[in-house]
């Protein structure tokens, strides 16, 4: 489950970089896990992630990268270079931040962008154990909501 909650908090932590938005320092990209804690590092903790899931645009060309097939701007490579540790690791070095905007993207993703979701989930999530356990809470969601309107 936290595996894509990293996708997509990874995939929002490298949006805020493209098409004239503030890039990251041109150091170059890393795995590796910043010295505080062995946390990732935390520069985009504060992005506005409802900004970025309504820019359609950087929203692509960031999942053409994490598919292969588009080109990657330096902050899009970084995220896809950290993704792969950030999913076996189940998000373990992710900040608090970066888990609840992983969920968020990755919710938008699969409520609003299925086709999307399809294709990265074949590449990251091939089992497709995050969207079932979302649905499955979102199913349990919905009922509690049914029977406090039914007790009211």
């Amino acid at each position: 489950m936290l595996k894509l909650f990293v996708l997509v908090a990874l995939i929002c932590v490298a949006l805020y970089g493209i098409d004239g938005l503030p890039h990251p320092p041109t150091a170059a990209p890393t795995a590796e896990p910043a010295g505080d804690g062995g946390l990732y590092d935390n520069k985009f903790d504060n992005v506005d992630l409802d900004e970025i899931l309504k820019q359609e645009r950087l929203l692509i060309n960031y999942i053409k990268c994490l598919e292969g097939t588009g080109s990657c701007t330096p902050d899009a490579r970084m995220l896809k270079d950290i993704l792969p540790d950030a999913i076996q690791s189940d998000c373990t070095k992710c900040t608090e931040k970066q888990k609840y905007g992983a969920d968020k993207v990755t919710r938008h993703l699969i409520d609003n962008r299925p086709s999307d979701w399809e294709r990265l989930e074949k590449i990251y999530d091939p089992e497709g154990s995050y969207r079932i356990k979302y649905q499955e809470s979102k199913a349990k969601e919905a009922e509690s909501a049914d029977e406090a309107m039914s007790s009211s």
